[in-house]
């Protein structure tokens, strides 16, 4: 290999080693303390012990943030990222995980009674409408632990959703680059643990 073919080969992979000396990833929450760099609680009342983030809706706060139930962020920049955690819900209506871009959602599942939905948030609406993507997912199981792992890679996602239900949908704009996650809920008491992301 000449030195030309060296310099050549250095210039090309120097934009990934930067981004690899840039990258947050991997990144692991064991909710042993109530103050972590990169976490952000919020809308709530939330407690950290054993491992775990609880919280259990405060209906005024509900109504102040306009009918926005309790939420944690994780300020993670990334564009491709596997997501795993479990949680449990007691009373919860809904629970919901989001990717966030610059200029808002990119991806969203939302788990209730009647279901999970998947979907996607086009840059190129003028209002950022959200759009279905594949058929639904399992309705939410109140009072058991639901494992969860969410795989962002390029523009599909897959969602794998306790033992039994995985589903991958696709659109080109959850390539979009993302600033964040979260993972957030709506009424009753939602509990979290084992979060985890990681390069895929």
């Amino acid at each position: 290999m000449n030195l030309r073919t060296v310099c050549l080969a250095l210039i090309a992979t120097a934009p990934l080693l930067s981004a690899a000396a840039d990258s947050v990833l991997p990144f692991k929450d064991e909710f042993s303390t109530p103050q972590l760099e990169k976490r952000r609680a919020s809308r709530g009342p939330w407690t950290f012990a054993d491992h775990t983030a609880t919280c259990t809706q405060d209906d005024e706060l509900y109504k102040k943030f306009k009918d926005h139930g309790p939420i944690i962020f994780y300020d993670l920049p990334h564009t491709d990222a596997v997501v795993h955690f479990s949680y449990k819900a007691d009373g919860a209506k809904s629970v919901v995980f989001t990717a966030n871009g610059e200029h808002g959602h990119v991806f969203r599942f939302v788990s209730s009674a009647n279901g999970t939905s998947f979907r996607a948030f086009p840059t190129a609406s003028a209002d950022h409408t959200s759009i279905a993507l594949g058929k639904p997912g399992p309705a939410l199981k109140p009072g058991e632990w639901v494992d969860v792992t969410v795989t962002l890679k390029g523009p599909t996602a897959t969602v794998k959703i306790g033992p039994d239900f995985t589903t991958t949908v696709e659109h080109p704009d959850l390539a979009t680059a993302k600033i964040n996650l979260s993972i957030g809920f709506a009424f009753g008491t939602f509990a979290v643990r084992g979060w985890m992301v990681e390069n895929p």
